[in-house]
Parts: C-alpha cells; structure tokens; sequence
C-alpha cells in the first residue's frame, strides 16, 4: 500500500529553521515494527504516525525516534496539530491527541500557523545523580560555568537539567560521550537540557540525547514544559503567590543554524503548577509517498 506523509519545520516561522518532524496523517495499517523501520529511514528526531479518529477531533498518535517508541514529545504534538488542521481534518480550532501520556488538548491557530497544546502530565521533579563537577566534565566547561546542581524534570519523558551561567558557556559546550557512558549506566535519565535564563522568562537552551540516536535536537518542547514547570513552580515559591501565570520565552537550535522559539505558559495555584501550556509555530515543508 501506499502511505502518504509531510515533513514540516516546528517551532519556527521559517522554512529550514526549527526541528524537522515527518507526519504520517493516514497511518492505520501500518504496525509498529514498520513504524520504526520509516523513523529509523528518516531519520529525523521525530516522526509522528496518526490513526483513524477515534471520535470527531480526537486522533491517536504514536511518536517515534529513529531509536524508540516514545510517549509524549512537544514538537510532533504541535507540528501534527498544526498539519491536520492544514489539510482539513479538523473541524474548528480544537482537537485532542491521544498519545501515550494520555489525552493532549490541542488549540489551533490558522492565521499564525500555530498550535498550543497542554501538557496531560504536570511536571515532577527529582534529585539527580550528576554533581556541578560531573557536567563540567560532561560538557568540557569550567565549574565556574555551571550555576548549580542538576536535577530532574518530567512531563512524560525525563531531562536532566543542566543551568549554565549565560549563553555563551551553552553555545561552548561540547558533549563528551566518553563521560556520558560513565555517568549513565540507565539510559532512561540520559537525556540532557542546557539552559541559561535572564530571571525574566527569556531561556536559552540546547538538547542532547545519544540514548534516542539524536546528537542535538533543534527545539525540545517536552524538555521546555518540564524545565518551564519547574522554574514557575520556584519562582512561585518564592514570591508566595496565591495564583499566577508565568511567561517564558525558550530559544534553541541557534548553535546548529536552526533556531527555534517555543512559548509556555504555566499557570499556578497555591504555588503549584496546576497547568502548563506550550505554544509554537509550524511551517508545512513537503509531501511524499512511501511505497510498502
């Protein structure tokens, strides 16, 4: 049979920019072995594979890396929002994917070519194992350069977060793969996020994760809900605010000349993060067939 699919540029405006995600609207029929042969052929950081509707709106979805079924991602959720709004399978500004975090509400918006969806999982956050001299190591940089302890942050999928002093030591580092082996016999937490932040909702970050097969990915929209959340949860702390939203802007992908820009929204509580939503744009890039 033959399968039709799109690639399209997430988390930007502009074509080549952001982080490339194939979509396959029309995928039942094909089963998970072949799903990860396709992701493993394209190779890109994601490729997101969509059944028949389960009701009106409501669509389930597998994400695969060219390594692994995955649960939940931020940039295959608003690429393939966007992309079945595009070719009109979505009727008004509202859907739901069915991923496997659970069900992820989606808003569409067609005159900035936009979709912000909300995450089904809050973050939690952990201690982790890595020390300040750890990721100095990890990432060839000086302790100066490292502002603070590691720690874990999940909305789905799990990322060490890595602060770095400013932008300059996040463009600096270099992941040494040797010392990644060493410091993560569990593959599970291996994923890592770099940030830096002005203290006023401006980040800057990059991703790497060599457990999934991808070296760099240009925009990371599950690491930024789960690094967002945390900040906001913090921050929340903090000022002893009874309810809130916090703004944050993320840019990443500069390093590898695919800048990205992802937006969040957490929305606190009692200081707790009671919601969180991530927004971005999309860009539809090309159309082909795959010949099974």
């Amino acid at each position: 049979m033959n399968y039709s699919f799109y690639t399209l540029d997430v988390f930007t405006d502009t074509a080549f920019g952001g982080n490339p995600l194939a979509v396959f609207p029309h995928a039942a029929g094909i089963d998970g072995v072949m799903m990860q042969k396709i992701a493993r052929e394209l190779n890109l950081s994601e490729t997101v594979f969509v059944g028949d509707p389960i009701a009106d709106n409501y669509f389930p979805v597998r994400i695969f890396t060219p390594a692994c079924e995955i649960p939940f991602a931020g940039h295959p959720t608003v690429g393939t929002s966007y992309l079945l709004a595009h070719l009109g399978l979505v009727q008004g500004d509202q859907l739901v994917l069915k991923e496997g975090v659970g069900d992820i509400p989606v808003t569409i918006f067609r005159k900035n070519s936009a979709a912000c969806f909300k995450v089904a999982m809050l973050p939690a956050v952990s201690e982790s194992h890595l020390s300040e001299d750890d990721v100095a190591d990890l990432l060839g940089l000086e302790r100066s350069q490292v502002v603070r302890k590691p720690f874990i942050s999940s909305c789905g999928l799990p990322f060490q977060m890595l602060e770095l002093a400013d932008a300059a030591a996040v463009d600096q580092a270099i992941l040494n793969l040797s010392v990644w082996k060493d410091c993560f016999p569990d593959l599970s937490l291996s994923d890592l996020y770099l940030f830096s932040h002005d203290g006023d909702g401006q980040l800057y970050t990059r991703m790497f994760s060599p457990a999934f097969n991808i070296p760099e990915d240009p925009a990371t929209g599950s690491a930024a809900a789960a690094l967002t959340g945390a900040l906001a949860a913090e921050r929340a702390v903090v000022a002893d605010e009874e309810q809130a939203e916090m703004k944050f802007v993320l840019t990443q992908g500069v390093r590898m000349a695919r800048p990205s820009l992802i937006e969040s929204t957490a929305t606190l509580r009692e200081g707790k993060v009671v919601e969180l939503a991530i927004q971005g744009q999309s860009v539809v890039l090309s159309e082909g067939r795959y010949l099974l």
